[in-house]
């Protein structure tokens, strides 16, 4: 900043919002509908101390703004809020609150839990209805004026189609804090993605995409440091525009494009996963560090008649209010901010089913997925939703507008329950792996909407569900009454890790069952990170808050003994995946359209190779299943797959149904390690619990014979 500030601001421009510099100085604008005056404060550059402060002189259509002339990037800054505090007419004004910009691009420093961070005095008995005068400032991270250049000319964008994607959930510093090949100042920030093991790693895999956990900055509660705990995952954010700071081991925000960068060059795409549904300031009797203090009644979701308690629709004390223009405005600039600033690729949207409510609940329609939907930009990003939230009819599964993909849980319970032995389980387990057809096969939407799963950050890791039959999260601080109590998991004989060479090779064939299963199925397969080589939490199926060995990747465990060998299996699964189009088909198959003679482009049958009938499906101990898919191969021409799956205790032998063909034995979950080879004979013996695909290659009986049900053109990429 120039040295001699001036006695005022010149008035400036309502756009953009935020803080924006033109080379000679800085334009600073926020929304706030219901305040009667909002002050800039500017500080020195560590943010302690105060240097001026200047009411904001114009406000066009509730947009208040200045001109700060000689300011330049490296400027340090807040907002105050002059307005009435009245929380039972959702009014929360107190100028003595420092305010982050909605917009600030980076901030300078961390929040310091203090009772000053609250709007209230905390220990008056008349709660939030008392006003607190203290300045908050102290104990305020500061937003910072930032230099938006970075040479983009060279990047390319990998461009994955949607039925060829590999989404890969991973935590920013997770990926790097045990690999001892980077440099330790880096480990668990940006700078450590250029290491060449996470590439390597992603590579022999055949990932497609990495999906980071939050990065947006957040808010550690006060709760869990009082725990000596953190907040891991992030889903608690208190800037919806910049990146959280300690995952910039340089304080450069150049190091999270050099990353995705890293990435397009790999070949592998970026994916945010976002919280626009909440924020950091939960309930009436949170912390005023941000839109409370800027305008609560516009911001927030607030109770009919009781402004001052909140809609409560995400669990987390608070709900954005998306049905406000400025707020919808402000979600959209973020998204659009990261696709053009940083160049990712895509967003989860963490309880999506709040982004979509109107005043009526959820709805398609709503003003969020449409306003998406025909954006120029954003509308050709892969978007995916969490699709659900806690509200009324929160669970919205397969009922998103087209182009939103949506994680399935539905897929994730019932594959779990099947390879634990259920009763009941073949039919669902049919429809899970035909793409969940019932759910999402409306309105021309694709398999791909699916986002098949076995685990992610939420639960047990792969590992411990197959090792757990209970949680244990009493590191959690919380009695181990925090988490799902039910899992859907099996410990097979022993609670945790155990020496019995049986239960630890029946874990490790129905874990590899369960790869099999997703990568096999269609829709778009999510493998949650370390799962590739059997990373366990010790059982903690909600570890938020495990900042440590408990939630970071143990990068020896993958390039070692039973690890390594998970690895190949998964990367073998991958590249069988590849190989042919009809694991990763573009379109539902129904088992209508005939391939060749005898051979429809679906078909489910027993492990006799009898087709099944409605008593068959009906049979609640039925645990066999064959899944005969015919379609153009890679090279054009007709291929025969079968999936054949063994869910019970002992051995079985599967038929190939009618008509015979020569098949090969492509891949054996009961037998990792041996490779493809011709199938002897008429059956073959599936080891209990065990997944084996096939594939022939039957006389080609012409193009005009067959029905390619993959090779139509995916218009909805």
């Amino acid at each position: 900043m120039a040295n001699a500030l001036p006695e005022r601001l010149e008035a400036g421009a309502s756009y953009p919002l935020g803080a924006s510099w033109d080379g000679l100085g800085v334009n600073f604008a926020v929304f706030s509908a219901n305040a009667q005056q909002i002050d800039l404060c500017l500080f020195d550059p560590t943010g302690h101390k105060e240097l001026a402060r200047y009411p904001l002189p114009e406000c066009t259509d509730e947009v208040w703004h200045g001109y700060l002339p000689g300011a330049h990037p490296g400027t340090v800054y807040g907002f105050r809020a002059h307005g009435p505090y009245h929380p039972y007419d959702g009014h929360r004004f107190n100028p003595s609150k420092l305010l982050l910009d909605p917009y600030a691009k980076k901030l300078a420093g961390a929040f310091r839990w203090s009772d000053a961070l609250f709007a209230y005095r905390v220990h008056s008995n008349r709660h939030d209805l008392s006003i607190d005068r203290r300045d908050s400032a102290p104990a305020m991270p500061k937003c910072v004026v930032i230099d938006e250049a970075f040479d983009w000319s060279h990047d390319v964008r990998p461009e994955v189609p949607w039925a060829d994607t590999i989404v890969y959930e991973a935590h920013v510093k997770g990926l790097s804090m045990t690999d001892d090949g980077i440099r330790p100042h880096e480990r668990g920030s940006f700078a450590a993605l250029a290491s060449p093991r996470l590439i390597d790693h992603l590579h022999k895999l055949g990932i497609t995409t990495i999906e980071f956990m939050p990065i947006h900055a957040f808010l550690d509660e006060r709760f869990l440091l009082e725990r000596r705990l953190r907040n891991y995952w992030g889903y608690n954010t208190a800037a919806f525009f910049a990146p959280h700071p300690a995952y910039l081991s340089t304080r450069r925000l150049s190091e999270i494009r050099i990353a995705v960068r890293q990435f397009h060059a790999a070949g592998i795409e970026v994916i945010l996963d976002v919280v626009y549904n909440h924020t950091c300031e939960g309930n009436e009797l949170g912390p005023t560090v941000c839109w409370r203090g800027l305008d609560n009644a516009s911001y927030y979701r607030l109770i009919p008649g009781d402004e001052r308690h909140y809609i409560n629709d995400t669990g987390c004390g608070n709900t954005l209010n998306l049905s406000h223009p400025r707020v919808l405005q402000m979600v959209m600039d973020s998204l659009r901010y990261w696709v053009n600033a940083y160049h990712v690729d895509g967003f989860r949207f963490d309880l999506g089913v709040t982004l979509g409510r109107e005043g009526t609940g959820f709805d398609p329609g709503s003003g969020f997925f449409d306003v998406i939907r025909q954006d120029p930009i954003l509308s050709q990003r892969k978007l995916i939703s969490e699709p659900w939230d806690v509200g009324p009819g929160g669970y919205q599964v397969g009922r998103h507008p087209p182009g939103f993909a949506e994680w399935n849980d539905k897929f994730r319970d019932c594959v779990r329950r099947f390879w634990r032995g259920d009763s009941n389980m073949r039919a669902e387990l049919a429809a899970r792996i035909a793409g969940s057809a019932e759910l999402f096969d409306h309105r021309f939407r694709r398999p791909w909407a699916s986002v098949n799963y076995l685990a992610s950050h939420d639960g047990f890791t792969l590992a411990d569900l197959v090792s757990y039959e209970q949680k244990h999260n009493e590191a959690n601080g919380e009695n181990n009454a925090d988490g799902h109590n039910e899992n859907c998991s099996a410990n097979w004989g022993a609670e945790g890790p155990t020496d019995d060479a049986a239960i630890v090779a029946t874990r490790a064939r129905v874990t590899r069952s369960m790869l099999a299963t997703l990568f096999t199925s269609l829709g778009t397969p999510m493998l949650s990170a370390g799962d590739e080589f059997g990373r366990t939490q010790g059982g903690n199926n909600n570890a938020y808050c495990q900042d440590n060995e408990i939630s970071w990747l143990d990068w020896h465990a993958a390039e070692t003994g039973d690890g390594q060998a998970l690895v190949a299996f998964v990367a073998r699964l991958v590249a069988l995946r590849k190989r042919h189009p009809l694991l990763r088909s573009k379109r539902f198959l129904h088992g209508a359209d005939d391939v060749l003679p005898d051979i429809k482009d679906v078909g489910w049958f027993d492990e006799r190779g009898q087709p099944l009938t409605d008593e068959a499906w009906q049979d609640p101990e039925g645990r066999a299943l064959t899944l005969r898919r015919a379609g153009a191969g890679t090279t054009g021409e007709i291929e025969v797959l079968l999936l054949m799956l063994n869910g019970g205790p002992m051995p079985l032998a599967f038929t190939p149904p009618a008509p015979a063909l020569e098949w090969n034995v492509l891949i054996d979950s009961t037998e990792p390690e041996v490779p493809s080879h011709r199938l002897e004979g008429e059956t073959l013996v599936l080891g209990e619990h065990g997944f084996a695909v096939l594939c022939a290659q039957p006389p080609q009986a012409g193009p005009s014979a067959a029905h390619d049900s993959t090779a139509a053109v995916d218009t909805h990429r």
